[in-house]
């Protein structure tokens, strides 16, 4: 318990010791201190003190400012202070010299001495920068001096080019009363800013002045027009349009009046457009710095672009616009994003492009916007900066581009950050198909916007535990994915987020179920709905043949239908081949013109042959068995007529095979087959 309690105490017992060995410490010497006597309309003023504190600035020292006259041991002292500090009027003589030092408070540290004749430390107002003219570039100023008639000892003339950081070391010392100065071979059309100030005889050197501005003369401009084309895509196209910067001062040299655009057309044809930087139109935009043409350079082949000014124009910049091409395989490039810049570089490629003119690195910011920049590169270069003010979580989509007398090719293409997050979550997912063992997925990406950093992957997760890593697809367009093996007839619930080196997103949840294993309900329906077709399609070409006048139908019982002779059963007929359509199924029972013999009716005495072949009269119960022919019960009809057909196929017509014959012996055996069956008998036509 004892050791814990002093591994606690430890860090606060160092740092007490720290503190006491910084309070301990001695405390750095300030500088000398510089006084002057402030000029407000009159020689007797205050005297101000300024010196340079050293040490740390967050926790200066406090001072105190002394002063006492020279050759007297009593002095005097100012309140503390940590830069400065003001001796009033009282409190020094008018004449003669002063001993001025800065001392650290509590403490022996001080500065050295510094002696002021105090009727020499007036400052006297800067002067004022009265005149200038453009050419030659000359400024004059006024004299000071003359506040106090005065001489002027020298005056110090600075300048610089606005835009410029700090000013020159040298400067212009005056050592006559001509207070002017002109600058040597200035650039044309710049704006330069100047400052004086000046020394006189009985006095300090004054502050600098105010900056003034001036701009020199005005020239021809040079140069080449900065332009490019702005690709705007989609997934369905792409569009690109003319677009160039503003002229550089160094170029413009003037001002800028307009821009003359030149388009030449596959077809031949030439449209001009004169863009003035004094107007609006609907033709063109202007963001301050990019100009903009708003109509497509849909079937334009080349452009051509030239500045002007009211002496003269530039060289026209000329630029490729055939169909862009895009390198098979694709250039490693190198993007480095900050907060202030947005680093590319690349290797110079081993494969040479005829009639390589220049690399040109393009950035775009997501979504599409202001964020819109180029830079042309010597071939022989290999990398390219940007400036500016590069966003957090903001996608950067660099590409690179050779140019060729002929052509402009896309040779890669990447995406930077200059910080990274985790991305938002994908705007739809749900089911787009369901089967029994299979679901296919589908979801939106995530916006360009909301992105957050690179997308390097899409995390789906199932309840089973199952996660699987979809990659991005490299349109970045909608994305589908199919989980394989599920169970049928199950509910499954599935989450899907979007990963980044920043983090993962957040998730999205879509639930489904599975189908049967069986086949669906509208396949059986599907099953059942074709059998019955099926059934009636059959039953009616049944019911057609069979009903059908004159037709017996096999697959029907026979004793359905009037029996009749069928002609087609008697060898006559076994020569003809019946036609019928549908003969498989239905017969013809009935023939209206049948070939057949003649049947002759002739009369007959009733005889019989006995037992011994000897002819007898016909007996009254033999007769009788003829008549129970019609008295046949509807139980015995089906047996009936298969005794029937089975005589038809014995029968043998007596024309075709013997001739005539009058005998009683063939009578007999003709009338024992077909006609037997059906004939009528002796005593039936009598009885008619």
């Amino acid at each position: 318990m004892a050791v814990s309690r002093t591994k606690c105490l430890f860090p606060v017992l160092l740092t007490l010791l720290l503190k006491r060995a910084a309070a301990a410490e001695v405390p750095a010497t300030p500088s000398v201190p510089e006084c002057y006597r402030p000029y407000n309309g009159e020689i007797c003023s205050y005297i101000k003190c300024i010196w340079n504190p050293q040490g740390d600035p967050e926790n200066p020292s406090p001072y105190r400012l002394h002063w006492k006259p020279e050759n007297i041991e009593d002095g005097d002292m100012t309140e503390e202070s940590s830069s400065e500090g003001i001796i009033h009027r009282q409190q020094f003589p008018s004449h003669g010299k002063l001993r001025v030092w800065v001392e650290v408070v509590n403490s022996s540290v001080r500065s050295e001495e510094a002696v002021y004749h105090v009727e020499h430390i007036v400052k006297l107002p800067p002067p004022k920068i009265t005149k200038v003219s453009q050419d030659p570039l000359e400024i004059t100023w006024s004299n000071s001096c003359t506040l106090e008639d005065w001489d002027v000892k020298h005056c110090d003339v600075r300048y610089r080019t606005e835009g410029d950081r700090g000013w020159p070391a040298s400067q212009y010392e005056n050592q006559t009363s001509d207070l002017r100065y002109a600058v040597m071979d200035p650039q044309f059309f710049t704006i330069y800013q100047f400052q004086v100030r000046c020394m006189c005889s009985h006095s300090l050197m004054s502050d600098w002045s105010e900056i003034y501005n001036e701009t020199s003369v005005e020239s021809t401009p040079i140069g080449e027009v900065d332009m490019w084309r702005d690709c705007v895509k989609s997934h369905a196209s792409s569009e690109c349009f003319l677009t160039w910067k503003n002229l550089s001062n160094s170029q413009a040299r003037g001002v800028i009046l307009g821009y003359v655009a030149t388009r030449v057309y596959a077809n031949g044809t030439e449209k001009q457009t004169n863009v003035s930087t004094k107007t609006s139109s609907p033709l063109w935009v202007h963001d301050g710095r990019i100009w903009r043409l708003t109509s497509s350079l849909k079937d334009v082949s080349s452009v051509t672009i030239s500045a002007y000014n009211a002496l003269g124009a530039t060289d026209p910049s000329h630029l490729v616009l055939q169909a862009l091409g895009v390198k098979e395989k694709a250039q490693k490039i190198h993007v480095e994003v900050t907060q202030e810049n947005l680093t590319v570089s690349w290797d110079l490629s081993s494969e040479s492009f005829d009639g390589l003119m220049q690399y040109v690195v393009e950035y775009r910011m997501c979504p599409p916007g202001p964020g819109f920049d180029w830079i042309k590169v010597d071939k022989n270069l290999s990398s390219a900066v940007f400036k500016g003010e590069f966003k957090k979580y903001t996608a950067h989509h660099v590409s690179l581009f050779a140019v060729t007398n002929k052509k402009v090719l896309q040779l890669s293409t990447s995406i930077g950050y200059s910080v990274q997050g985790a991305p938002s979550k994908v705007p739809s997912f749900k089911v787009s198909s369901i089967a029994v063992s299979e679901v296919t997925l589908f979801w939106e990406p995530v916006p360009c916007s909301k992105q957050n950093g690179v997308i390097l992957y899409y995390q789906i997760r199932t309840d089973t535990q199952k996660v699987y890593n979809v990659s991005v697809s490299p349109d970045h367009g909608n994305q589908t994915f199919t989980l394989l093996g599920l169970n049928p007839d199950q509910e499954y619930t599935v989450w899907i987020a979007a990963v980044s080196a920043g983090g993962s997103g957040k998730n999205v949840t879509t639930t489904f179920k599975t189908k049967n294993n069986e086949n669906s309900a509208d396949l059986v329906w599907v099953r059942i709905f074709l059998g019955i077709v099926v059934v009636l399609v059959v039953t009616s070409v049944a019911l057609f043949c069979c009903f059908k006048r004159n037709t017996v139908c096999p697959l029907l019982p026979l004793c359905l239908f009037e029996k009749e002779p069928d002609p087609s059963n008697s060898k006559i007929f076994k020569q003809f081949q019946i036609n019928e359509p549908l003969s498989w199924i239905c017969k013809s029972i009935y023939d209206p013109n049948p070939k057949i013999s003649k049947l002759e009716i002739v009369e007959k005495s009733s005889e019989a042959l006995d037992s011994n072949g000897i002819t007898s009269p016909m007996m009254e119960n033999e007769s009788t068995q003829f008549d129970q022919r019609d008295d046949v019960t509807p139980e015995d009809c089906c047996k009936t007529d298969s005794k029937a057909r089975e005589a038809y196929s014995k029968m043998v017509d007596s024309d075709e095979d013997k001739g005539d014959s009058s005998s009683s012996y063939e009578d007999e055996q003709i009338s024992s087959g077909y006609e037997t069956h059906f004939m009528p008998t002796a005593i039936e036509i009598r009885g008619d």
